[in-house]
């Protein structure tokens, strides 16, 4: 369960469960989860293996049926397989290739090692954005699960972009990482860092890395009403939360997406795709993302009578 690969891990839990194939089925379809006891048969084989939206949210019940810990089987998976004409690893996208200010971004890269990144699996992410009562955001808090596809990734190169700020964020409370160099371009609002880790990964080693990152008080910028995460590579699971002061409500709040394919230049995107979204009671909003990239995933916001 710790190393896998996914298929021996996946045998192993359901030999420990001691369910047969259609038990586990059935206790599936109890949690509204269709799935056939051939393609049950196919994952702990090796001969598919989930990769699709809808395979990776029934893997998650899965985990709970088999009474394996969150993520413990769907860490082991890595990056989905190339698939179809559009997949040319010969073609891949650069880092800074989804923003707008392309030559800023590559050009603070240069600065800094950028080797480890195709080693690293995106398997989760989570930002949660804090919203300050005149509508700035304060700070940003992210907690990331990687995964080594090759021996020896030490470090995690983080872009950060911001608009309307006189001054670029603080990064505090690093867990799991310590920051190496820092390049910033505070003409354009734009820092690249190294967040490296404590030693190098071996292959099918997992890492959950979190870090915040906080203007100064009086500093936090508007950014459009919006926060977007960027991704060049697939990431398996992305949870986005925004949380906003209660003596100030956005009037509508939206999820948006843009998907980039391999096959199409940079910046040449699909049109965006939005869903409104429901404060809850905290005055919050949540969207979640399964199996997304390359793309960029993000929440936008209005203000009343603004």
């Amino acid at each position: 369960m710790t190393t896998g690969p996914f298929p021996e891990a996946l045998r192993a839990a359901i030999k420990a469960s001691r369910l047969s194939l259609d038990r586990i089925q059935h206790r599936l379809a109890l949690r509204g989860v269709t799935i056939s006891v051939a393609t049950l048969s196919y994952w702990q084989s090796g001969r598919r293996r989930p990769e699709r939206p809808e395979s990776l949210e029934a893997l998650r019940h899965l985990e709970s049926v088999l009474g394996v810990p969150q993520s413990g089987l769907s860490a082991l998976l890595g990056p989905p397989r190339p698939r179809g004409r559009r997949c040319r690893p010969t073609t891949m996208m650069p880092i800074d290739a989804l923003w707008a200010r392309r030559e800023r971004v590559a050009n603070l890269l240069s600065k800094v090692d950028t080797s480890s990144d195709l080693k690293l699996g995106r398997i989760s992410q989570h930002d949660r954005i804090e919203i300050s009562a005149d509508g700035g955001q304060k700070s940003v808090w992210v907690r990331q699960i990687l995964r080594a596809e090759q021996d020896g990734p030490d470090r995690w190169a983080l872009v950060f972009e911001t608009e309307e700020s006189d001054v670029l964020p603080e990064i505090v409370n690093v867990r799991n990482c310590h920051l190496g160099r820092i390049a910033r371009d505070h003409e354009a609002n734009i820092m690249v860092a190294e967040m490296m880790f404590e030693r190098p990964l071996t292959r099918g080693e997992t890492l959950i890395m979190e870090y915040q990152l906080v203007f100064p008080e009086g500093h936090a910028p508007k950014g459009n009403n919006t926060f977007a995460r960027k991704f060049r590579l697939p990431v398996r699971e992305y949870v986005i939360e925004v949380r906003f002061d209660e003596a100030n409500l956005p009037s509508r709040v939206q999820q948006y997406t843009r998907v980039q394919q391999y096959s199409v230049p940079a910046g040449d995107e699909t049109p965006s795709r939005r869903r409104n979204l429901t404060l809850d009671s905290g005055g919050g909003v949540h969207a979640v993302a399964l199996g997304f990239g390359p793309g960029v995933f993000g929440i936008r916001w209005e203000w009343p009578n603004r």
